[in-house]
């Protein structure tokens, strides 16, 4: 028998969070960001659910080519921009979209050959201090690249830090940007997914979303629930083994859990191996035959304890889920001290994944 552990990915899911992060920006444009195997949830998969979305964004060249020779005749636009001139050769001939944020792009676009021309999206950097020109030379950036005969359109793009915090918000990054370009008559692609929900006034051009696509919320203070959004992955496995606890009998690894009082436990297989955070605390919820219940002790490599001892109907074979329609991701992962981002991409070649 297989070991009961398995990944369920739920493409209506993205498809329903793609469409509700279109319909707050019905004017603009929405590249899904699929970086990451998109956020682990299988790059051709999530591609194949949206296949009229806007374009996609991602980072790897290898993903985007893999698009190409699927079919996927969108815009995709390469977030990091190319890595040399080999690169950018690859970029023309696969009609890819690319990010420029450091002068030696610049200059391969100015001295190479290309077999078509670009489209390029000039990064800006307003104060994330990560990618991106100093915005003071919006301008002359901008028109370097206007001149170039490799390049086909700019769009200009900027990168927010706190979108999601709305205690610091993007105002200062946002001005930033806008005192930068102005003038510049291009389009702009500015909001990530906490931007496009939280700040009408980023919903430009070109719109980046990203986790929102995968069900998961990027604010701390709204849930997914709260944005409209479902959940696209569910993560579930089985009890495996029952054990029954005396007063002061310890669980796992450390023996960092001791029972209060007399308690049944099921042990899961489900652990760290499988991406399941391994610093997840006693007291992490986890859903057993449906029911909410509690993490105990450490998580190993290939298993976890859960508290039965409310759930006498539960026990070997009973179905655990660890995150997903049921259980937020998001707050799997505030307990654990992480975010869902991190679980999504988490989650091990051993899971066996199933689209459903």
């Amino acid at each position: 028998m297989t070991r009961p552990i398995e990944a369920l990915i739920h493409p209506h899911a993205i498809r329903h969070n793609y469409l509700n992060i279109k319909a707050l920006a019905p004017d603009s444009r929405a590249f899904a960001v699929v970086k990451a195997n998109a956020y682990g949830h299988g790059l051709l998969r999530t591609a194949q659910a949206l296949h009229d979305a806007d374009g996609f964004a991602i980072l790897e060249m290898a993903g985007a080519i893999a698009l190409r020779e699927a079919g996927f005749t969108q815009p995709i636009l390469l977030l990091e921009g190319v890595f040399s001139p080999e690169e950018l050769q690859l970029a023309a001939r696969h009609d890819l979209w690319l990010a420029v944020h450091e002068p030696r792009t610049l200059e391969w676009l100015e001295n190479c050959a290309l077999a078509r021309p670009v489209t390029v999206f000039l990064k800006l950097n307003t104060g994330m201090n990560r990618l991106g020109f100093p915005a003071a030379q919006a301008a002359a950036i901008a028109a370097r690249l206007q001149a170039c005969a490799n390049v086909a359109g700019v769009t200009l793009m900027t990168h927010f830090a706190t979108a999601d915090d709305p205690a610091r918000g993007i105002a200062a990054q946002l001005a930033c940007f806008d005192t930068a370009v102005a003038g510049l008559a291009l389009p702009h692609s500015v909001a990530n997914s906490a931007a496009t929900v939280a700040y009408p006034e980023t919903r430009r051009d070109w719109l980046r979303p990203g986790i929102v696509l995968y069900g998961s919320s990027p604010f701390e203070t709204r849930s997914a629930t709260q944005l409209g959004l479902q959940a696209a992955m569910t993560l579930r496995s089985r009890v495996i083994g029952t054990q029954q606890l005396r007063t002061g009998d310890t669980v796992g690894y450390g023996a960092t859990f001791a029972a209060e009082q007399a308690m049944t436990i099921g042990i899961v297989a489900c652990g760290y191996a499988d991406g399941y955070p391994r610093h997840a605390p006693t007291g992490t919820p986890i859903l057993v035959d449906g029911v909410r219940t509690r993490l105990l002790g450490r998580v190993s490599m290939d298993m976890l304890a859960v508290d039965l001892t409310a759930l006498p109907q539960s026990g070997i074979g009973s179905e655990v889920e660890l995150w997903g329609a049921n259980l937020s991701i998001d707050e799997v992962a505030a307990a654990a001290g992480t975010i869902g981002y991190e679980l999504m991409c988490a989650i091990a070649p051993r899971v066996p994944v199933i689209t459903v």
